[in-house]
Protein backbone atom coordinates (compact mmCIF):
# COMPACT_ATOMS: atom_id res chain seq x y z
CA UNK A 1 0.00 0.00 0.00
CA UNK A 2 0.68 3.88 -0.34
CA UNK A 3 0.50 5.64 2.95
CA UNK A 4 0.36 9.65 3.05
CA UNK A 5 0.89 11.41 6.51
CA UNK A 6 0.33 15.17 6.12
CA UNK A 7 3.13 16.11 8.16
CA UNK A 8 2.93 20.07 8.33
CA UNK A 9 2.89 19.85 11.97
CA UNK A 10 6.64 19.08 11.81
CA UNK A 11 7.48 22.58 9.61
CA UNK A 12 4.89 24.72 10.99
CA UNK A 13 4.27 23.67 14.78
CA UNK A 14 7.04 23.73 17.90
CA UNK A 15 4.39 21.92 20.64
CA UNK A 16 3.05 18.87 21.87
CA UNK A 17 1.42 18.15 18.18
CA UNK A 18 4.86 18.51 16.81
CA UNK A 19 6.22 16.52 19.15
CA UNK A 20 3.86 14.07 18.07
CA UNK A 21 3.48 13.92 14.57
CA UNK A 22 7.98 13.50 14.30
CA UNK A 23 8.03 10.46 16.86
CA UNK A 24 5.20 8.87 14.65
CA UNK A 25 6.70 9.59 11.55
CA UNK A 26 10.21 8.48 13.31
CA UNK A 27 8.43 5.39 14.70
CA UNK A 28 6.29 4.36 11.26
CA UNK A 29 9.73 3.78 9.45
CA UNK A 30 11.14 1.99 11.71
CA UNK A 31 8.28 -0.71 12.30
CA UNK A 32 6.76 -0.37 8.22
CA UNK A 33 6.06 -4.24 7.38
CA UNK A 34 6.84 -3.27 4.20
CA UNK A 35 4.63 -0.11 2.45
CA UNK A 36 5.22 2.79 0.81
CA UNK A 37 5.06 5.69 2.81
CA UNK A 38 5.20 9.35 1.78
CA UNK A 39 5.57 12.62 3.65
CA UNK A 40 3.46 15.61 2.34
CA UNK A 41 4.96 18.57 4.34
CA UNK A 42 6.25 22.17 4.06
CA UNK A 43 9.79 21.12 3.16
CA UNK A 44 11.77 18.23 2.96
CA UNK A 45 14.70 17.36 5.71
CA UNK A 46 17.16 15.43 4.24
CA UNK A 47 17.80 13.45 7.64
CA UNK A 48 15.16 11.82 7.33
CA UNK A 49 15.80 8.02 5.57
CA UNK A 50 13.23 5.02 4.23
CA UNK A 51 10.23 7.90 3.34
CA UNK A 52 9.19 9.61 0.14
CA UNK A 53 9.03 13.29 1.09
CA UNK A 54 7.05 15.52 -1.07
CA UNK A 55 7.02 19.08 -0.37
CA UNK A 56 4.23 21.35 -1.03
CA UNK A 57 5.54 24.81 0.41
CA UNK A 58 2.72 27.17 2.14
CA UNK A 59 2.96 30.31 0.49
CA UNK A 60 1.62 32.96 3.85
CA UNK A 61 0.35 34.85 0.60
CA UNK A 62 -1.65 36.05 -1.18
CA UNK A 63 -4.87 35.83 0.82
CA UNK A 64 -6.65 32.51 0.47
CA UNK A 65 -3.41 30.04 -0.96
CA UNK A 66 -3.49 27.72 2.42
CA UNK A 67 -7.13 27.36 1.54
CA UNK A 68 -6.12 26.36 -1.99
CA UNK A 69 -3.33 24.22 -0.93
CA UNK A 70 -5.36 22.22 1.70
CA UNK A 71 -8.49 21.88 -0.67
CA UNK A 72 -7.01 21.13 -3.72
CA UNK A 73 -3.43 20.97 -4.04
CA UNK A 74 -2.50 18.45 -1.47
CA UNK A 75 -5.44 16.08 -2.53
CA UNK A 76 -4.89 16.64 -6.16
CA UNK A 77 -0.91 15.04 -5.26
CA UNK A 78 -2.34 12.42 -3.60
CA UNK A 79 -4.64 11.22 -6.18
CA UNK A 80 -1.99 11.70 -8.54
CA UNK A 81 0.44 9.65 -6.27
CA UNK A 82 -2.41 6.61 -5.96
CA UNK A 83 -2.24 6.65 -2.40
CA UNK A 84 -4.26 4.44 -0.50
CA UNK A 85 -4.19 5.49 2.34
CA UNK A 86 -3.84 9.34 4.06
CA UNK A 87 -3.15 9.77 7.70
CA UNK A 88 -3.88 13.42 9.42
CA UNK A 89 -2.38 13.92 12.66
CA UNK A 90 -3.29 17.58 13.03
CA UNK A 91 -7.06 16.83 13.35
CA UNK A 92 -8.16 19.08 10.65
CA UNK A 93 -8.57 16.95 7.64
CA UNK A 94 -7.84 15.06 5.33
CA UNK A 95 -10.28 17.47 2.24
CA UNK A 96 -11.67 16.58 -0.50
CA UNK A 97 -10.18 13.09 -1.33
CA UNK A 98 -11.89 10.35 -3.53
CA UNK A 99 -13.83 8.05 -2.09
CA UNK A 100 -11.08 4.96 -2.75
CA UNK A 101 -8.55 6.45 -0.35
CA UNK A 102 -9.17 5.07 3.33
CA UNK A 103 -8.77 8.17 5.43
CA UNK A 104 -7.23 7.99 9.09
CA UNK A 105 -7.94 11.69 11.52
CA UNK A 106 -6.39 12.03 14.81
CA UNK A 107 -8.28 13.59 17.47
CA UNK A 108 -6.06 15.03 20.27
CA UNK A 109 -8.51 16.49 22.10
CA UNK A 110 -11.76 18.72 21.74
CA UNK A 111 -11.11 21.97 23.52
CA UNK A 112 -12.26 24.42 20.41
CA UNK A 113 -15.34 22.42 20.82
CA UNK A 114 -15.95 21.85 24.58
CA UNK A 115 -13.81 24.91 25.73
CA UNK A 116 -14.34 27.18 23.08
CA UNK A 117 -13.49 30.66 25.00
CA UNK A 118 -10.22 29.01 26.09
CA UNK A 119 -9.06 29.35 21.68
CA UNK A 120 -8.88 32.04 19.47
CA UNK A 121 -11.77 32.70 18.13
CA UNK A 122 -10.61 31.46 14.47
CA UNK A 123 -9.76 28.31 15.47
CA UNK A 124 -13.19 27.77 17.46
CA UNK A 125 -15.12 28.64 13.92
CA UNK A 126 -12.84 26.47 11.76
CA UNK A 127 -13.76 23.30 14.56
CA UNK A 128 -17.51 24.09 14.37
CA UNK A 129 -17.51 24.59 10.42
CA UNK A 130 -15.61 21.72 9.28
CA UNK A 131 -14.94 18.99 11.94
CA UNK A 132 -18.34 17.58 12.08
CA UNK A 133 -18.28 17.10 8.45
CA UNK A 134 -14.44 15.04 8.27
CA UNK A 135 -15.32 13.13 11.20
CA UNK A 136 -18.61 11.46 8.92
CA UNK A 137 -16.09 11.29 6.07
CA UNK A 138 -13.13 9.58 7.50
CA UNK A 139 -12.81 5.76 8.12
CA UNK A 140 -11.13 5.75 11.19
CA UNK A 141 -10.54 8.02 14.35
CA UNK A 142 -7.65 7.59 16.34
CA UNK A 143 -7.28 9.18 19.57
CA UNK A 144 -4.56 9.12 22.05
CA UNK A 145 -6.28 8.94 25.53
CA UNK A 146 -9.83 6.91 27.00
CA UNK A 147 -10.97 10.11 28.01
CA UNK A 148 -10.92 11.78 24.54
CA UNK A 149 -12.65 8.65 22.77
CA UNK A 150 -15.26 9.16 25.96
CA UNK A 151 -15.69 12.79 24.62
CA UNK A 152 -15.58 12.37 20.84
CA UNK A 153 -18.62 9.43 21.40
CA UNK A 154 -19.97 12.18 23.59
CA UNK A 155 -20.26 15.22 20.88
CA UNK A 156 -20.49 12.95 18.11
CA UNK A 157 -22.08 9.82 19.15
CA UNK A 158 -23.06 9.08 15.16
CA UNK A 159 -18.72 7.97 14.58
CA UNK A 160 -18.41 6.14 17.65
CA UNK A 161 -18.01 3.10 16.06
CA UNK A 162 -14.92 4.82 14.23
CA UNK A 163 -12.89 5.22 17.18
CA UNK A 164 -9.87 3.64 18.49
CA UNK A 165 -7.88 4.92 21.11
CA UNK A 166 -4.02 4.58 20.77
CA UNK A 167 -1.73 5.78 23.20
CA UNK A 168 1.34 7.93 21.98
CA UNK A 169 4.78 7.24 23.29
CA UNK A 170 7.49 8.99 25.19
CA UNK A 171 10.57 9.56 22.91
CA UNK A 172 13.83 7.80 24.69
CA UNK A 173 15.50 11.40 24.73
CA UNK A 174 13.58 11.40 27.95
CA UNK A 175 15.61 9.47 30.84
CA UNK A 176 17.00 10.92 34.05
CA UNK A 177 19.90 13.69 33.03
CA UNK A 178 22.10 15.06 35.75
CA UNK A 179 23.83 17.47 33.41
CA UNK A 180 23.30 20.69 34.61
CA UNK A 181 24.02 22.95 31.39
CA UNK A 182 20.31 23.69 30.88
CA UNK A 183 20.14 25.05 34.43
CA UNK A 184 23.26 26.96 34.24
CA UNK A 185 21.98 28.61 30.81
CA UNK A 186 18.84 29.58 32.33
CA UNK A 187 20.26 31.00 35.60
CA UNK A 188 18.50 28.45 37.70
CA UNK A 189 20.02 28.54 41.14
CA UNK A 190 17.53 26.91 43.45
CA UNK A 191 15.76 24.35 44.11
CA UNK A 192 12.85 24.78 41.82
CA UNK A 193 9.13 23.82 41.03
CA UNK A 194 8.64 23.14 36.75
CA UNK A 195 5.78 23.56 34.61
CA UNK A 196 6.45 22.76 30.56
CA UNK A 197 3.99 23.64 27.89
CA UNK A 198 2.85 27.01 26.33
CA UNK A 199 1.45 29.80 28.25
CA UNK A 200 -2.15 29.69 27.55
CA UNK A 201 -5.59 29.84 29.04
CA UNK A 202 -5.71 25.91 29.11
CA UNK A 203 -2.70 25.51 31.20
CA UNK A 204 -4.49 27.18 34.32
CA UNK A 205 -1.42 29.10 34.85
CA UNK A 206 -3.34 31.46 36.95
CA UNK A 207 -3.80 28.97 39.56
CA UNK A 208 -0.41 27.64 39.53
CA UNK A 209 1.39 31.38 40.18
CA UNK A 210 -1.89 31.40 43.41
CA UNK A 211 -0.44 27.79 44.58
CA UNK A 212 3.00 28.94 44.72
CA UNK A 213 2.62 32.09 46.87
CA UNK A 214 0.86 30.18 49.25
CA UNK A 215 3.86 27.48 49.18
CA UNK A 216 5.94 30.73 49.39
CA UNK A 217 4.25 32.32 52.39
CA UNK A 218 4.13 29.06 54.21
CA UNK A 219 7.29 27.82 53.54
CA UNK A 220 10.09 30.52 54.18
CA UNK A 221 12.96 29.44 51.29
CA UNK A 222 14.32 29.82 48.28
CA UNK A 223 12.92 27.70 45.80
CA UNK A 224 11.82 29.12 42.30
CA UNK A 225 9.12 28.28 40.08
CA UNK A 226 9.86 27.76 36.62
CA UNK A 227 7.90 27.82 33.32
CA UNK A 228 8.98 26.77 30.48
CA UNK A 229 7.50 26.96 27.40
CA UNK A 230 6.83 29.62 24.83
CA UNK A 231 4.00 32.55 24.91
CA UNK A 232 0.91 31.02 23.38
CA UNK A 233 -2.39 33.38 22.76
CA UNK A 234 -4.85 35.21 25.29
CA UNK A 235 -1.64 35.17 27.90
CA UNK A 236 -2.82 38.80 29.09
CA UNK A 237 -4.31 37.99 32.41
CA UNK A 238 -1.39 35.57 32.85
CA UNK A 239 1.82 38.49 32.82
CA UNK A 240 -0.95 40.90 34.69
CA UNK A 241 -0.56 38.29 37.43
CA UNK A 242 3.17 37.36 37.08
CA UNK A 243 3.83 41.39 37.25
CA UNK A 244 2.03 41.64 40.66
CA UNK A 245 3.25 38.08 41.70
CA UNK A 246 4.63 39.00 45.43
CA UNK A 247 7.50 36.56 45.00
CA UNK A 248 8.26 37.30 41.46
CA UNK A 249 11.54 37.36 41.70
CA UNK A 250 11.23 33.45 42.30
CA UNK A 251 9.78 33.09 38.99
CA UNK A 252 11.70 32.04 35.80
CA UNK A 253 10.36 31.84 32.51
CA UNK A 254 12.61 29.91 30.03
CA UNK A 255 10.76 31.17 26.67
CA UNK A 256 10.89 28.20 24.38
CA UNK A 257 13.59 25.28 25.60
CA UNK A 258 14.92 22.90 23.42
CA UNK A 259 14.01 19.23 23.52
CA UNK A 260 17.14 17.95 24.26
CA UNK A 261 17.62 20.23 27.09
CA UNK A 262 13.96 19.38 28.46
CA UNK A 263 15.28 16.18 29.94
CA UNK A 264 17.35 17.96 32.84
CA UNK A 265 15.19 20.54 33.45
CA UNK A 266 12.54 16.98 34.01
CA UNK A 267 15.26 15.31 36.02
CA UNK A 268 16.74 18.41 38.83
CA UNK A 269 13.15 19.30 39.54
CA UNK A 270 11.72 19.34 42.74
CA UNK A 271 8.33 17.88 41.01
CA UNK A 272 6.48 19.08 37.95
CA UNK A 273 3.59 21.01 38.05
CA UNK A 274 0.77 20.33 35.41
CA UNK A 275 -2.59 22.30 36.30
CA UNK A 276 -3.97 22.24 32.90
CA UNK A 277 -8.30 22.58 32.53
CA UNK A 278 -8.25 19.79 29.76
CA UNK A 279 -6.13 17.93 28.14
CA UNK A 280 -5.95 14.86 25.41
CA UNK A 281 -3.17 13.18 26.87
CA UNK A 282 -0.80 16.01 28.60
CA UNK A 283 2.98 14.31 27.36
CA UNK A 284 4.67 16.80 29.59
CA UNK A 285 3.38 14.23 32.56
CA UNK A 286 4.41 11.26 30.80
CA UNK A 287 7.71 12.93 29.77
CA UNK A 288 8.64 13.92 33.25
CA UNK A 289 7.60 10.45 35.08
CA UNK A 290 10.14 8.74 32.08
CA UNK A 291 13.18 10.91 33.78
CA UNK A 292 11.71 9.73 37.23
CA UNK A 293 10.55 12.92 38.67
CA UNK A 294 7.47 13.06 40.47
CA UNK A 295 4.28 15.09 39.20
CA UNK A 296 1.80 17.36 40.90
CA UNK A 297 -1.24 17.24 38.26
CA UNK A 298 -4.86 18.19 37.77
CA UNK A 299 -6.84 15.55 38.51
CA UNK A 300 -9.19 15.96 34.83
CA UNK A 301 -9.65 14.63 31.81
CA UNK A 302 -6.78 12.31 30.54
CA UNK A 303 -4.10 13.45 32.58
CA UNK A 304 -4.55 10.71 35.26
CA UNK A 305 -4.07 8.21 32.32
CA UNK A 306 -0.75 9.75 31.45
CA UNK A 307 -0.07 10.02 34.88
CA UNK A 308 -1.26 6.69 36.45
CA UNK A 309 -0.06 6.49 40.17
CA UNK A 310 3.31 8.47 39.15
CA UNK A 311 1.33 11.40 40.20
CA UNK A 312 -0.44 13.19 42.73
CA UNK A 313 -3.60 15.14 42.09
CA UNK A 314 -5.74 17.85 42.66
CA UNK A 315 -8.80 19.65 41.64
CA UNK A 316 -7.65 21.99 39.10
CA UNK A 317 -9.90 24.92 40.80
CA UNK A 318 -8.53 24.76 43.98
CA UNK A 319 -5.46 26.88 44.67
CA UNK A 320 -5.17 25.31 48.51
CA UNK A 321 -5.26 21.89 47.37
CA UNK A 322 -2.20 22.36 45.15
CA UNK A 323 -0.03 24.46 47.63
CA UNK A 324 -0.71 21.76 50.20
CA UNK A 325 0.56 19.00 47.51
CA UNK A 326 3.27 21.43 46.66
CA UNK A 327 4.16 21.54 50.17
CA UNK A 328 4.15 17.59 51.19
CA UNK A 329 5.94 16.90 47.94
CA UNK A 330 8.53 19.68 49.08
CA UNK A 331 9.30 18.87 52.93
CA UNK A 332 8.62 14.77 52.00
CA UNK A 333 11.77 13.12 50.49
CA UNK A 334 10.12 9.84 50.72
CA UNK A 335 7.34 10.30 48.99
CA UNK A 336 9.18 11.85 46.42
CA UNK A 337 11.33 8.64 46.34
CA UNK A 338 7.94 6.22 46.12
CA UNK A 339 6.96 8.47 43.55
CA UNK A 340 9.76 8.86 41.50
CA UNK A 341 10.08 4.64 41.65
CA UNK A 342 6.14 4.26 40.28
CA UNK A 343 6.86 7.09 37.64
CA UNK A 344 9.02 5.20 35.61
CA UNK A 345 6.88 1.97 35.79
CA UNK A 346 4.50 3.61 34.71
CA UNK A 347 5.56 5.94 31.90
CA UNK A 348 7.56 2.34 30.50
CA UNK A 349 3.69 1.51 29.31
CA UNK A 350 4.24 4.50 26.49
CA UNK A 351 6.28 3.27 23.45
CA UNK A 352 6.37 4.69 20.18
CA UNK A 353 7.22 1.56 18.37
CA UNK A 354 4.24 -0.17 20.50
CA UNK A 355 2.08 2.94 18.79
CA UNK A 356 3.47 2.39 15.63
CA UNK A 357 2.78 -1.23 15.42
CA UNK A 358 -1.06 -0.74 16.88
CA UNK A 359 -1.52 2.51 14.04
CA UNK A 360 0.14 -0.09 11.52
CA UNK A 361 -2.80 -2.95 12.42
CA UNK A 362 -5.43 0.36 11.95
CA UNK A 363 -4.12 0.73 8.11
CA UNK A 364 -4.19 -2.91 7.38
CA UNK A 365 -7.64 -4.08 9.09
CA UNK A 366 -10.16 -4.43 6.13
CA UNK A 367 -13.70 -2.13 6.91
Amino acid sequence: MRVAILADPIDNQNAGIHVYTREMVAAMIRTNPGHELILIREKIDSAIKGVTQIAVPNIRLPIGFASLRLFLIVPFILHQKKVNVVIEPAHFGPFNLIRRIKRITIIHDLTPIIFPELHRWHSQLLQKIFLKGILNKTDTIITNSENTSKDLCKVYPANCNKVKRIYPGISSLYEPDSNTAALNKYKITNPYFLFVGTIEPRKNLIVLLEAFQKFKEENNSTVQLVIAGGNGWKSETFFEALNKHPFREHILLTGFVLNEELPSLYTHAIAVIYPSLYEGFGLPVAEAMCCGTPVIASNNSSIPEAGGDGAIYFDSANVNELATQMLKIFTDPELRKNLSQKAKTHAAKFSWDKFANQFWKEIEHKD
